[in-house]
């Protein structure tokens, strides 16, 4: 058993929209094929990868040191002990030979895609779709059949009317979501509160409706926006300030008594941890949003939540940011608590698979080996052009 090649095509997810602190004019993602020399239903087993929205491709960074690391070393030292399949901590720790510690900046993505592609293949390797696999190896075989999900839109967008952003959210709702999200922080204070007037004449209460500030602000501006909010219940009021300052993630705590969220720009362990001790975060309400394919992947993930339950979070507190198939995965095989979802924006990557409709908030995962790239067809379509010839 042992990989052949390894593949990565830089791919555009641009639009014009933008939140309160990046536009996405000329946004990428890296997208990755693991192909191995193993053969299921006729068809050498590939796995997919891809990075989340937010963060450029990798590709150069891949090719500079990851993939030759992975392609020069022996293929016994990348399987398991039964040499039934690949294993994926010693592919992990493969990749990080020669990496020192600290600097959690873009390796993490170009690690974190890699990763993704490789459980990817592992999981068809065993015949398994990921969820059920990580649910048996980790959870003693419990995985949730369906995830808790809620719909990311809402961005600022040349022209876009109050009419227009109630026309999204409402086509949210309509869809089957329960709770929707929308950018805040990049418009006055006044000028957001009109917007989530707006939003809240289509969802109803403001519990069905959570803001996201993209760390856009200081201590002052987060806590006039905290004030400002406390009165709509809302749902969570995501990423005030810089995902590092965590002296003024704690200090916003003593001001808004609702649920907040933050931890999908943290990618280690090491960063969870930090944010836990110093920030403020509490496990009766608040939420993290820790995303795999930026943070070195599932083996740095379980690492991340060895890290919570020593600090006595609960699983189901963590809703990863990146609304694709992986973090669905691990949410349904390793019990988080839900996760994002674009219905709408960075398409294909957005999304589940097709035909498995959100009902009620909650979404299902397809029986099929993998991650269920192969389920979602425009998606899927993209990633088969790296293995083409294999």
């Amino acid at each position: 058993m042992r990989i052949l090649d390894i593949r990565e095509k830089t791919v555009s997810i641009a639009s014009p929209i933008a939140n309160a602190y990046i536009d996405f004019s000329k946004m990428t993602c890296s997208v990755v094929a693991v192909i191995t020399d193993q053969v299921r239903d006729g068809k050498p087993v590939v796995g997919y990868g891809f990075n989340s929205n937010g963060r450029y491709g990798q590709g150069a960074l891949m090719r500079e040191r990851f993939l030759p690391r992975l392609l020069e070393a022996k293929p016994d030292t990348l399987i398991d002990e039964a040499g039934a399949n690949l294993d994926p901590f010693a592919i992990w720790r493969t990749m990080m030979t020669n990496e020192k510690p600290g600097g959690h900046g873009e390796r993490s993505v170009a690690v974190g895609t890699i990763d993704m592609a490789v459980w990817d293949a592992v999981a068809k390797i065993a015949g398994q779709p990921l969820y059920r696999l990580l649910a048996d190896r980790y959870r003693g075989g419990v995985h949730d059949d369906k995830v808790w999900v809620y719909a990311a839109g809402g961005y600022y967008y040349p022209g876009k009317d109050y009419a227009q952003l109630q026309a999204e959210m409402r086509s949210y709702v309509e869809r089957g979501y329960r709770v929707v999200k929308m950018k805040i922080g990049g418009a006055s204070l006044d000028e957001d509160l009109r917007r989530i007037d707006a939003v809240l004449e289509v969802v109803g209460e403001g519990s069905r409706l959570a803001v996201d500030a993209n760390g856009r602000f200081d201590l002052d501006t987060a806590i006039a926006y905290a004030k400002a909010l406390k009165p709509y219940g809302l749902y969570w009021y995501e990423e005030a300030g810089d995902p590092l300052d965590y002296a003024l993630q704690a200090a916003l705590a003593e001001h808004y008594p609702g649920a907040m969220a933050t931890g999908e720009n943290l990618f280690s362990h090491q960063d969870a941890r930090n944010l836990l001790r110093h920030g403020g975060m509490r496990p009766d309400r608040d939420f993290l949003q820790f995303d795999c394919a930026l943070s070195y992947g599932l083996v740095e993930y379980m690492r991340t939540l060895e890290v919570l339950a020593e600090n006595g979070w609960s699983s189901r507190r963590v809703v990863p940011h990146g609304g694709h198939q992986m973090s669905l995965n691990i949410a349904a095989g390793l019990h988080l608590g839900g996760n994002e979802s674009y219905p709408d924006v960075f398409q294909p990557f957005g999304g589940f698979a097709d035909g498995i409709a959100v009902q009620d908030g909650y979404v299902g995962l397809p029986d099929v080996p993998g991650v269920g790239f192969e389920a979602k067809s425009k998606l899927y379509a993209v990633m088969r052009t790296l293995s083409d010839g294999a």
